[in-house]
């Protein structure tokens, strides 16, 4: 009993060491290759090549509604997201895809601390260069980055959509890891509820019904904590990874004109 005690213990320890291993999954290349992938893309390192924060269209449509910064979930880079250029600067927005630090060709190392930090910069940088008004767009771990820039009132953002969103990243944790107490270990976790709770502004959250990463019961926890103005969207048979994502899906319409307030609901 002893020694399987302290297996256990050595894998708790393990486990605490090296958790952001098991959170994060950066795609990382040169700011070469990250060039060549954007200009593949007709996408720009965004606001300059030297030091770039994100990418968006070189030759944008017309953009006269504000700006959707969009943060990605924990797997891939920003590059991998044009769908939404695809689908909303046709709605007349400007779409900045954020990079993290230590994503693509980032320099640094993604923790919530430096997620968080690294997206009130970009926030701040459009709305310096583009003025508002500023959404937010969070896919899965990237509406913690969104609900944290929130919570810091540094920023005014005047609405966001949450991607297959969770309550907190403890309680996805412990609902995948139980058996290693999970949510006591974890160091990263973008506590959404606790974020968002004194948020004015309209939110918009988009489930997919057979989600295997995030259960959609932390997604409704998650909206049900939400006190102000807030709707949602559920797509069937979709899971974490398979939403729907054409451009020509009325769903991206009604997203932006609730979050804006256009259908009558303002912030």
């Amino acid at each position: 009993m002893l020694s399987i005690l302290l297996t256990y213990l050595l894998l708790l320890l393990l486990v605490f060491l090296f958790q952001r291993k098991m959170i994060y999954f950066p795609d990382t290349y040169s700011i070469e290759d990250q060039q060549q992938r954007a200009d593949q893309a007709n996408l720009k390192l965004w606001p300059s090549t030297v030091d770039y924060r994100g990418l968006i269209a070189k030759t944008p449509q017309s953009t006269n509604k504000g700006t959707v910064i969009v943060f990605h979930g924990n797997a891939g880079s920003a590059t991998d997201r044009t769908y939404y250029l695809d689908a909303l600067e046709k709605l007349s927005y400007r779409v900045i895809l954020a990079e993290y630090p230590g994503y693509a060709a980032r320099k640094g190392a993604p923790s919530e601390q430096a997620l968080i930090s690294d997206g009130i910069q970009t926030a701040k940088q459009a709305l310096n260069d583009f003025g508002g008004p500023v959404f937010l767009w969070g896919e899965s771990l990237g509406g913690g980055v969104a609900s944290g820039i929130v919570q810091s009132g540094q920023v005014p953002v005047k609405g966001i959509v949450l991607v297959t969103p969770f309550s907190s990243m403890a309680d996805v944790a412990q609902h995948h890891y139980w058996f290693l107490l999970a949510k006591w270990l974890i160091k990263d976790k973008f506590d959404n509820i606790k974020n968002l709770k004194d948020y004015a502004g309209n939110t918009a959250i988009l489930l997919a019904e057979q989600d295997e990463i995030i259960p959609n019961k932390l997604s409704l926890k998650l909206f049900d904590s939400l006190h102000h103005a807030k709707k949602l969207w559920s797509f069937k048979g979709a899971n974490h990874n398979t939403l729907p994502l054409a451009d020509e899906l009325p769903y991206w319409q009604e997203v932006m004109q609730f979050v804006s307030g256009q259908n009558g609901v303002s912030p």
